[in-house]
């Protein structure tokens, strides 16, 4: 059976790159709530945070498959900032605009829903289609 990986961190490093690549400024908004966010609390607002991801403005920045993380400094101070991947609701360029919203369907398939001892008693009718 093969297993279906989720599509969020892919696009997001694929939007990173393109984004940089066109000579953009990448920056990603993420929900500040999210269980194993770590960021500055003081420029959260609304429950949500704007990053920028650019080279210049982050040190060892590490875009893996479970979460984000680098060095940045807010105010002139260095704060080590990490987050899951499913945190990341958008990465846009700040110069134009463009970018991608994220859905929950980006974080992967749900898993295989257990039958109900109801649907496993049930007599199940035949699937079969006649051939010509």
């Amino acid at each position: 059976m093969s297993h279906t990986l989720p599509k969020r961190p892919y696009l997001l490093r694929a939007m990173h790159q393109w984004i940089s690549d066109c000579g953009n400024t990448p920056h990603v908004i993420v929900d500040a709530t999210r269980e194993g966010t770590e960021v500055p609390r003081a420029y959260v607002k609304d429950g949500k945070i704007v990053l920028n991801l650019s080279e210049g403005a982050t040190q060892r920045l590490k875009l893996g498959a479970e979460c984000i993380e680098f060095d940045a400094r807010f105010a002139g101070v260095v704060h080590h900032v990490r987050f899951p991947v499913s945190a990341v609701l958008g990465v846009y360029a700040r110069e134009t605009g463009e970018g991608m919203v994220f859905s929950e369907q980006d974080l992967g398939p749900e898993p295989p829903q257990r039958p109900t001892p109801a649907d496993e008693g049930a007599p199940r009718r035949p699937q079969l289609k006649v051939v010509k």
